[in-house]
């Protein structure tokens, strides 16, 4: 990275953080010895600019601990029995990969109920569009004749091992199609 290192960083940042803890503490120590010497907190905010909470916390230091902890609250975990939407999710897995026989070339626009995107549009000679097309179905697809309308079991058995997809769904079709997993081991 040039003529800086990660350390010369980490040394910015830290004098940053230790100037800024010590100018808010001498800070609030001053607006303390104001308010003590009679100035009341809404005279405080009126010639600081500062908001009431921010006048409150300096006034009671107890109340910015307070204020700090309950902002760095842990994320709220998921229930224990939560499973992912993708793992729940009801994919719709061919009967047959003989079946499947949908384009091969050409262009190709997927109806809106499979693809809401406003790229339906997918030029199968293009490798990612056309990978690209082959997850929307897979994924989106409501029937088994969405599939078979849209998906080419050649093609599918080519794309499989490259194609970026929810683990149940892959799982579902490797169990009900072993040849596709068989290509991933081939792939690898």
């Amino acid at each position: 990275m040039g003529r800086f290192s990660e350390d010369d960083l980490r040394a910015v940042v830290d004098r940053y953080v230790a100037t800024r803890t010590a100018a808010l503490t001498e800070r609030d120590e001053q607006l303390r010895a104001f308010h003590a010497a009679g100035w009341r907190p809404v005279d405080l905010q009126r010639v600081t600019g500062y908001s009431r909470e921010t006048i409150r916390q300096a006034l009671r230091p107890e109340i910015r601990r307070a204020t700090n902890i309950s902002r760095r609250k842990t994320a709220a975990q998921p229930p224990a029995d939560y499973r992912p939407y993708g793992d729940r999710k009801p994919y719709v897995v061919a009967e047959t990969l003989a079946a499947l026989n949908g384009p091969t070339e050409g262009m190709v626009v997927l109806p809106h109920h499979l693809d809401w995107s406003g790229h339906a549009e997918y030029d199968l000679s293009r490798p990612a569009r056309l990978a690209s097309m082959y997850k929307v179905v897979l994924t989106e697809a409501s029937d088994v004749d969405d599939l078979n309308t849209w998906l080419d079991a050649s093609l599918l058995l080519r794309l499989w091992p490259s194609l970026w997809l929810p683990p149940e769904l892959r799982r579902r079709w490797e169990a009900a199609f072993p040849e596709l997993a068989a290509t991933r081991v081939n792939a690898a």
